[in-house]
């Protein structure tokens, strides 16, 4: 028998086609998983009625012959910023567990459910996602599964998405990620993430940490999930990506930035991983990337617009009584915003259109490789203890993925292995803003010449 809690989404989908499972038993295994699971900080609210409701229909199809597609019947979970109908969207804050039950189901799990997807339910995440450690002392913290002796950062702000894929509670997750929060999950928990571009993906019934830089993508097991997830997500039918070849391909590896404080076990699955794309055809450039730089002198210079647009959005929060009743570490930064000037707005802005094409041509062609993030998954303990220690490492974890939220670029995290502690590790694939096919095709090649070291 299949081990269900392992299988891909995309794998799943077979064994229906195959007639070796149906959609209700899946559905049942993985909720009787999810309700035995000892951390109970992973999912907030289960929707177990809607999720018996949209199997049974799809076992129906698969009787007939008819099944809408590759993930039709596959289970997925999905980060408590997105409306389900009839439940509350809590964006992991107290001050929102009883919040009025959204009316209608966000566009882009309406586009789930059309393509027959299963819905289990609502998954833990920092709160309003402005965090990339994942931790949440409203809802407690999903545990990173791969240390069992030491309780470690999940990743955020999409922690519970990673960790009810990682723990084998669902076969494939949706977050959202602003400054790296479908990446940074993906690469603590050895999963695969995508950063769509601005705009790919309809985010309308998701509450906003920026309006500007959120964006939807999945996390998953394999890149083919990530494919099949993206193209349900946009309410495609149907992708015509196929694997690309590496011959040919040009990776730009900087040498600047995104190496400093770069844990040597990082940077070990790091340089194995491009041996091994290299071994397939691959060309790797190592250069300074000056565009880097600026973007972090403008950053410590102005601020960043993800707090701009957050202190806008929560300002009447943050300006009353409830302010008390969030989290400390994410009130500091969401005020952050508020001793921002226009100018400074606008400079971070003019920086943005400036350096967005500028890095198109410094690429001319190539993608971007680099360590997802340079460390693997911290302990929590000190960060609880240290809220200065909490401050650094957030900064330092999200420091090499927000240079593609800043610059427009899409990104696959990639797991690269497991380090001496037995933590996963992962590289960062980026394209230029709606590259995502090409992306995509040569993250397939990528993991087919297993740079994935546990593989």
């Amino acid at each position: 028998m299949t081990d269900l809690s392992q299988i891909s989404a995309a794998a799943l989908g077979r064994l229906y086609l195959a007639g070796a499972t149906d959609p209700v038993t899946a559905t049942e295994f993985f909720l009787d998983r999810i309700r035995a699971c000892p951390d109970k900080a992973i999912f907030l609210l289960l929707t177990e009625e809607r999720a018996r409701r949209e199997a049974e229909a799809s076992r129906q199809r698969y009787r007939a012959g008819r099944p809408l597609g590759p993930l039709d019947g596959v289970p997925v979970a999905w980060k408590d910023l997105v409306d389900l109908e009839g439940t509350v969207t809590t964006a992991g804050a107290e001050v929102l567990r009883h919040a009025p039950p959204a009316k209608a189901d966000a566009p882009i799990a309406r586009h789930l459910a059309a393509a027959g997807m299963v819905s289990l339910g609502k998954v833990n995440l920092s709160e309003f996602a402005y965090s990339g450690l994942g931790l949440n002392p409203h809802y407690g913290t999903p545990l990173n599964p791969f240390d069992v002796a030491t309780p470690r950062a999940p990743g955020g702000s999409s922690s519970g998405s990673a960790v009810a894929v990682a723990r084998g509670l669902a076969p494939c997750a949706i977050g959202s990620d602003t400054g790296g929060s479908v990446r940074i999950p993906a690469a603590f928990n050895g999963l695969v993430g995508l950063k769509t571009t601005e705009g790919r993906i309809d985010k309308s019934g998701v509450f906003p940490l920026s309006q500007t830089l959120d964006t939807i993508g999945p996390l998953a097991r394999t890149v083919e999930d990530c494919i099949l997830l993206d193209a349900a997500l946009r309410g495609a039918v149907a992708t015509d990506i196929r694997r690309a070849e590496l011959s040919g391909l040009r990776l730009v590896v900087p040498e600047n930035i995104v190496f400093d404080h770069a844990e040597d076990g990082v940077v070990a699955n790091f340089e194995r991983a491009l041996a091994a794309l290299t071994a397939g055809g691959a060309t790797v450039e190592r250069r300074r990337i000056a565009i880097f730089d600026e973007v972090m002198a403008v950053g410590a210079a102005h601020g960043s617009l993800t707090a701009a647009e957050a202190y806008a959005f929560h300002r009447e929060l943050m300006e009353g009584p409830d302010a008390a009743r969030v989290d400390p570490r994410i009130t500091s930064r969401i005020v952050n915003g508020k001793r921002m000037t226009a100018g400074d707005l606008l400079a971070i802005q003019a920086m943005r259109k400036r350096l967005t094409p500028a890095l198109v041509a410094e690429l001319d062609g190539a993608l971007l490789a680099f360590p997802t993030v340079p460390h693997a998954a911290p302990e929590i303990a000190p960060l609880e203890a240290d809220v200065e220690l909490y401050h650094q490492t957030n900064l330092r974890t999200l420091r090499n993925t927000m240079i593609g939220n800043i610059l427009t670029t899409c990104g696959l995290a990639l797991p690269t292995g497991l380090d001496g502690r037995g933590l996963p590790t992962s590289l960062l694939l980026s394209a230029p803003a709606g590259d995502e096919s090409r992306l995509l095709a040569i993250g397939l090649a990528a993991e087919a010449a297993g740079i994935d070291q546990r593989g």
